[in-house]
């Protein structure tokens, strides 16, 4: 009887006073491993890196923290992506116009450097041949135009030139009718409102 009641304080000491709560729910007993040398087994703590064991059976989709420990990643849910597609909407709502006024912008400087070099050509074929040339396309046989008749950058023609053609002296009391200027054939208005067919 005696020896009986000094195993139950014994046991209510170890109970006690012992970290480990004997709970099946609880308890988490620590993974075993095997060691090295004498053939002991010992504890793998959080600290040690896991084993080939444990990366095999771990989930594709996890990756592992600095202690060890498993991390998920989760995905992007309905309402972060409609938040993500708004602000996308938004920044091109600003860039497209900008865009659109850029590419206007440029065909505005083509046209006027083309501009400037036909009238030019014009003057210089007047100059060489004492008149004006009978159209654009007599520019081109005579080599002034070696690229052909260019392409008007608002229309995206190169028969859509509007010529001036007027009566120009060549000689004494002799008249000849030839180009002397051209415009382009749009109808439309440019960024600072005047007609591209005044320019």
């Amino acid at each position: 009887m005696e020896l009986g009641m000094a195993i139950g304080e014994l046991w209510s000491i170890v109970f006690r006073h012992s970290p480990f709560v004997i709970c099946p729910l609880s308890f988490d007993p620590p993974l075993k491993e095997q060691g090295s040398g004498t053939g002991g087994q010992r504890l793998r703590t959080e600290n040690q890196e896991p084993t080939t064991r444990d990366k095999r059976l771990r989930p594709k989709d996890q990756e592992t923290r600095d202690n060890g420990q498993p991390m998920l990643f989760r995905g992007f849910t309905l309402l972060e992506t409609m938040i993500a597609l708004s602000v996308v909407l938004i920044l091109a709502s600003f860039a497209i116009p900008a865009y659109y006024l850029a590419i206007q912008r440029a065909r505005e400087a083509v046209l006027r450097q083309d501009l400037y070099t036909l009238r030019s050509l014009i003057d210089e074929f007047a100059v060489d041949k004492q008149r004006p040339p009978a159209s654009l396309q007599e520019l081109v046989e005579a080599g002034y135009l070696r690229g052909g008749i260019p392409v008007d950058p608002i229309t995206d023609s190169s028969e859509s030139w509007q010529v001036d053609v007027e009566d120009v002296p060549s000689g004494a009391d002799d008249m000849q009718s030839g180009v002397v200027d051209l415009h382009s054939g749009s109808e439309d208005n440019s960024l600072d409102g005047t007609s591209y067919s005044s320019w």
